[in-house]
């Protein structure tokens, strides 16, 4: 069983119009990425949509077997077109869609559409009812309520900065923008009821300080997984979820059947009833993504409060 949301890791968005898209999926050009998002929306033209379609049409056949390759799905532009995609042979080896600009208002229908058909939605919010705390809880109910997988909410960063007349800056992480508070609120409003939310691109695939710095910061703030525009943007987000040593060591002692209702390991307290959560992603990312320095050198203690 795929263990989302540490699968997915950095997610590259792939314009279906690319005249070498089945050498992409088939792994013919491997990319590095672990999850493939081939898009019909914004990274493709009005007038070229037949284009994308006749070409996702040709790969879609040559996806790999499940397991051996990376995670795929598509970005389909319109209810309409997740049909006409659905009806692709070989579209039930993809791993599902990226459902572009959810509300609750317009959820339903595609959602309906996936179905008993075993495909995974990840929906993305990009409209102005992403600013409205009401909106998403309504969302987040109709998530709930339905049958669909939801690996993840992704946020659009570029869509919601635009509503705002707003666009990335270059050396500026998101958290320095509205996309900040507006990121902490879906991140209360969905991973409580066990919605993971994703991070939104950043713009430039010419720095890569920024871009780890992002990364990080996107920890910090309670998600996991991040849009990539670029491959090289790949192993800067992915070498931000690795996990230090001493962080491995910690979340064991946590995760210990033994383990003291409240402990230090150094000068750090563990409580294993508030921070079980915490261990349990922390091993999940290590497992996926590496561990990196020493171990802790000093001894589990056992403190009284």
């Amino acid at each position: 069983m795929l263990n989302f949301p540490f699968a997915l890791g950095a997610s590259l968005y792939i314009p279906a119009t690319r005249d070498d898209l089945t050498d992409l999926v088939s792994g013919a050009k491997p990319l590095g990425a672990r999850s493939l998002i081939l898009c019909t929306e914004d990274a493709v033209r009005e007038e070229d949509l037949p284009l994308a379609l006749a070409r996702l049409q040709e790969a879609l056949p040559h996806l790999p077997a499940p397991g051996s390759g990376p995670l795929m799905f598509v970005r389909p532009r319109t209810p309409r077109v997740l049909e006409q995609i659905l009806g692709m042979r070989g579209a039930q080896h993809l791993t599902g869609f990226v459902l572009p600009k959810i509300h609750a208002g317009n959820a339903h229908e595609s959602l309906t559409l996936l179905r008993g058909t075993g495909q995974h939605a990840m929906v993305t919010v990009e409209t102005r009812e992403a600013f409205s705390a009401r909106a998403m809880e309504t969302l987040r109910d109709a998530l709930l309520e339905s049958d669909v997988g939801v690996p993840c909410v992704r946020v659009g960063g570029n869509d919601l900065l635009g509503l705002l007349g707003m666009r990335r800056t270059r050396g500026v992480t998101a958290y320095h923008t509205p996309l900040g508070p507006l990121i902490d609120r879906l991140v209360s409003l969905f991973k409580p009821w066990g919605l993971n939310v994703s991070a939104p691109v950043y713009d430039f695939t010419d720095d890569p300080e920024t871009l780890a710095r992002e990364a990080h910061e996107d920890l910090l703030h309670g998600t996991f997984g991040k849009t990539a525009i670029h491959p090289r943007q790949v192993s800067v987000i992915e070498a931000a979820y690795r996990v230090s040593a001493s962080e491995m060591d910690m979340a064991h002692a946590i995760l210990r059947d033994d383990a003291p209702a409240v402990f230090r390991i150094g000068d750090a307290m563990c409580e294993p009833s508030t921070h079980a959560a915490w261990a349990r992603a922390v091993l999940a990312r290590g497992a996926a993504y590496g561990v990196t320095g020493s171990p802790i050198s000093v001894p589990l203690d056992s403190i009284a409060l």
